[in-house]
């Protein structure tokens, strides 16, 4: 094939590209430096400025990281378990995915069922007579953590089940002849060879995580501790119309997840060379 046919054929690709990622950043990017009132760098001086606004920040993280660590935690040894075969194995895949079929607003939407004061939860423990009144379980930090890794955990456990499941098997018994114990040759066989998967799975999720926004809003306090940044964008944008303020909220958004993944990759890259230059020495 020659070069004007690659073009050619390349095309289709770079147009959707343009239109469904180049256009919205640069648009976006020419809204956020050209604010109602003052210079271009006007909405993130203000954003930046208010310490309300600058919470959401911190928020966000709060919500991201642990959502993101926990996801990773409880994917990688149930992915490792189900890597030797697990009775039950295809219903229990199947029970695992069901999140991503429903969404976070419909699961946002069943705790809000669930867990409300008149909900099975709290009327299952008021008929047992282990609580007089019901338990708070919305409205709460917990609650939109609770949400996120429900929504997000699928992703990092396929993530992670196809991953491990492309390792060679070979090596597990190589290790195991050589007198590793199962835990040894999970730690410095298998893990070394997991690290890809593991910051891709933690990327994936901390990503989904981070975007946050039925769950903050209707199952958390859109105006305290999980006013996330996504609220903060919302609000801009469409409570005060001020769509410029909006997509600088958002570019901060968009920066701090880059930086992160950013500084993840380069720490698995860190990790995932080590033994070979280590071999080369």
């Amino acid at each position: 094939m020659s070069a004007r046919q690659g073009l050619v054929l390349s095309l289709p690709a770079v147009l959707f590209l343009a239109l469904a990622f180049v256009y919205p950043f640069g648009y976006g990017l020419f809204l956020s430096v050209t604010p109602r009132t003052g210079g271009p760098l006007a909405n993130y001086a203000a954003f930046f400025g208010d310490e309300f606004q600058r919470a959401s920040i911190g928020n966000t993280f709060a919500l991201a990281l642990p959502a993101a660590l926990l996801c990773v935690l409880l994917a990688v040894p149930l992915a490792y378990r189900m890597r030797h075969g697990l009775r039950g194995e295809r219903v229990l895949t199947a029970l695992l995915v069901v999140p991503v079929t429903l969404g976070p607003v419909f699961i946002a939407d069943a705790m809000l069922f669930y867990f409300g004061p008149v909900g099975w939860f709290n009327r299952t423990l008021e008929s047992l007579h282990l609580i007089d009144a019901p338990v708070r379980l919305l409205h709460t930090y917990g609650a939109v953590l609770l949400a996120i890794m429900l929504t997000a955990f699928p992703f990092a456990f396929l993530l992670m089940l196809g991953y491990v499941s492309g390792i060679d098997p070979a090596l597990e018994r190589a290790a195991h002849m050589l007198g590793a114990g199962r835990w040894q040759t999970f730690r410095r066989v298998l893990l070394p060879l997991m690290a890809p998967g593991i910051a891709t799975a933690f990327a994936l999720t901390f990503v989904l995580a981070f975007g946050v926004f039925p769950s903050a809003v209707l199952l958390g306090e859109p105006g305290g501790s999980t006013r996330v940044l996504s609220i903060a964008a919302f609000q801009a944008a469409y409570e005060r119309f001020d769509f410029s303020a909006g997509s600088a909220i958002a570019l901060v958004m968009g920066a701090l997840q880059l930086a992160l993944i950013g500084l993840v990759f380069a720490l698995r890259a860190r990790l995932y060379a080590g033994p070979a230059r280590g071999g080369k020495g």
